[in-house]
């Protein structure tokens, strides 16, 4: 396999809570004018494939690459335990209103209902507007019963606990969580290969016909975990030129990376691809003597036969470092 820096073109979706930030802050274009509320930056959900955008992959997709690199692509044990699908989706997501309050199945009921992945996530904050939050997790607790309770009575929101978010922040939402990305939030969104969510509330809001969105009440309490209770903020250190690690599970680790000089990355020992997302400043990745600029609200992934990155500056770059 060839290996450089991989670039790929991002897939922009209009949600009915999106806004204009994808665009006016990262750079992105559309055909949309309004209500662009995710950027797909590297996915190989079935339907919505990345397609490479530089070099001699151009026009390949991920899931090509995949089938024809294997673990030269994305690492030998990643390979042993995925095959030919990828396992990470990576999302920039603008929340100029409030997502669904929502949760994910975890892999078993995902597999079981409908042949998917689950959907384990984190978020990282790009910028927020002062008194925008996050709910996730409840503040009590409930059972079945009793979140029904506050359900029928249309008080579900008094029973969710609420973290007021600044820039910087990062969160970790496990599958059964139940949450929503408050209005004014921009975010990195790392999270398994899956587009499985179960919406419970919608704010009473209606699309441009005039109608509510569907939620999904009953597949949501299969899958709900009454256990996830208070804050899923993350604490870790923001020191510059040094690895941050932010949160690490069995599906993903997730280093913060502050940048002003000159910084070498080995690779060896993680057998793993790796995924850079700017997001703040711009900079230079260099591998196997090819160089790509790069720039906040970009993405770029590194193949896993790669032995090192080199990562160039000389100001304020900030990148989050993502493998398995």
């Amino acid at each position: 396999m060839k290996i450089y820096p991989l670039k790929f073109t991002p897939i922009l979706k209009q949600k009915i809570w999106g806004g204009i930030s994808l665009i006016n802050n990262l750079n992105k274009t559309s055909d949309f004018e309004k209500n662009i509320g995710e950027s797909w930056e590297l996915s190989g959900v079935k339907g919505n494939e990345s397609v490479v955008s530089n070099g001699l992959y151009k026009g390949i997709s991920i899931v090509d690459l995949l089938v024809r690199f294997k673990g030269d692509l994305v690492g030998d044990r990643v390979y042993k335990d995925f095959g030919d699908k990828f396992p990470l989706l990576f999302k920039f997501i603008d929340a100029a209103d409030d997502l669904s309050l929502q949760l994910h199945p975890n892999d078993l009921l995902a597999k079981k209902r409908h042949g998917s992945l689950g959907k384990t996530e984190m978020w990282y904050v790009l910028d927020a507007k002062d008194g925008s939050k996050i709910y996730a997790g409840f503040n009590k607790e409930l059972n079945i019963e009793t979140y029904f309770d506050f359900f029928t009575k249309g008080k579900i929101l008094d029973t969710i606990h609420i973290d007021e978010v600044k820039k910087n922040d990062a969160f970790f939402i496990d599958v059964g969580t139940i949450h929503a990305i408050g209005k004014g939030i921009l975010i990195a969104e790392i999270q398994q290969t899956s587009d499985i969510t179960y919406r419970v509330y919608d704010w009473d809001r209606v699309d441009n016909n005039g109608k509510e969105r569907e939620l999904h009440t009953n597949l949501a309490i299969d899958a709900l975990d009454f256990s996830k209770k208070g804050s899923c903020r993350l604490n870790y250190t923001n020191k510059v030129n040094c690895t941050n690690t932010v949160f690490s599970c069995n599906y993903f680790t997730t280093n913060k990376l502050n940048i002003d000089k000159e910084l070498k990355r080995e690779l060896k020992k993680i057998d793993s691809f790796v995924v850079y997302m700017c997001v703040e400043g711009r900079g230079e990745i260099e591998v196997e003597g090819y160089v790509e600029d790069f720039k906040k609200g970009e993405t770029i992934l590194i193949p896993a036969c790669a032995s090192k990155v080199l990562i160039k500056t000389n100001k304020n770059f900030q990148l989050l470092e993502v493998y398995i």
